[in-house]
């Protein structure tokens, strides 16, 4: 079908090759012969009088012509697909919906499983693909790749978005580390060995660690890990501190012995929310999820109302 000269199964094909960056990998993922896919490149470069992608290897390197067309011929595509070709209603306990989720191991295990449990009674086909906050989260979202982006508020980009909860950060450490006995200063907090996470591909840090460095410290990290769920394991038995979300140290404190003590840092509460497509706004699977993750956070107690564990040695909050 042509629309003002222009061959809309390209369109296809120009998005295939702009998520794939090569030629085999696209032609795949659409169905087509590799013969076919180089007709389409062919004529796509016909059609728009510029070479669209450049080789390096194997590779196809989009010119700026091509990096400009990819965002609008998505944007058409995704309408298509969420508009026309896919809609109807949506009935959770008849759906076989697998939603891509992209969260922290911190909001899987204080928050999500929650979601998972209600899923399974709820709409028992539904699936989840539970992905780890990457370096390109904004794209992801941008190109409609991800269902739901879960992470602080203030990270999040101009798509729409919901909040879900709030928590602080604390410091914890071994229930035999002694120099958490007492009040934890600054000084001493910064002279301790850590135990810090560091995100993605670039090891970006978390939110205390960059407000540290933005004021001019630095703090001794020993040892560094992928998640904040990966902290407490490596405290035991050690001197060592870590800086993680109260809930997950309330989480994790009821199997492993930890002290956890009020962190010297003037740090606010942080907020989780959830992120979806703009595109996504009238499909009605995502509208189900999403109202139930707002509905199952609102449900969530504040963690400093939380009552302390009977040890108090054992789950040492300073509030």
């Amino acid at each position: 079908m042509r629309f003002k000269g222009l061959d809309l199964n390209l369109l296809v094909a120009l998005d295939a090759l702009m998520s794939e960056r090569n030629l085999t990998a696209a032609a795949r993922r659409i169905n087509l012969s590799q013969s076919a896919m180089s007709a389409a490149v062919g004529r796509l470069r016909s059609y728009f009088r510029d070479e669209l992608f450049t080789m390096a290897g194997r590779e196809f390197i989009p010119t700026p012509r091509a990096e400009g067309l990819a965002p609008a011929v998505r944007e058409a595509l995704l309408q298509i697909q969420h508009s026309i070709v896919s809609w109807e209603a949506f009935k959770p306990a008849h759906s076989d919906r697998r939603f891509k989720i992209v969260l922290s191991d911190y909001v899987t295990l204080v928050f999500f499983e929650k979601i998972v449990e209600r899923a399974a009674r709820e709409a028992p086909g539904v699936s989840f693909d539970c992905l780890p906050i990457a370096d390109d989260f904004e794209e992801l979202l941008r190109r409609g790749e991800i269902d739901f982006l879960i992470m602080p508020e203030a990270r999040m980009s101009l798509h729409p978005h919901a909040a879900l909860f709030e928590d602080i950060f604390v410091c914890v450490g071994c229930r035999t580390n002694e120099q958490l006995s007492e009040p934890l200063t600054f000084e001493r907090y910064m002279s301790m060995g850590h135990v810090a996470v560091k995100f993605g591909n670039t090891r970006k840090p978390s939110f205390e660690e960059w407000y540290l460095l933005e004021h001019g410290f630095k703090k001794r990290i020993e040892v560094a890990v992928q998640g904040f769920s990966m902290i407490p394991p490596m405290l035991l038995g050690t001197e060592r501190i870590g800086t993680i979300p109260l809930r997950l140290a309330q989480h994790f404190s009821k199997t492993i012995p930890l002290q956890i003590v009020e962190l010297p840092l003037p740090l606010p509460p942080f907020i989780e929310a959830i992120q979806w497509p703009a595109l996504h706004d009238s499909d009605p699977a995502s509208r189900w999820l999403r109202e139930m993750l707002v509905e199952e956070a609102s449900r969530m107690v504040s963690p400093r109302a939380q009552e302390p564990l009977e040890d108090p040695g054992f789950n040492r909050v300073v509030q």
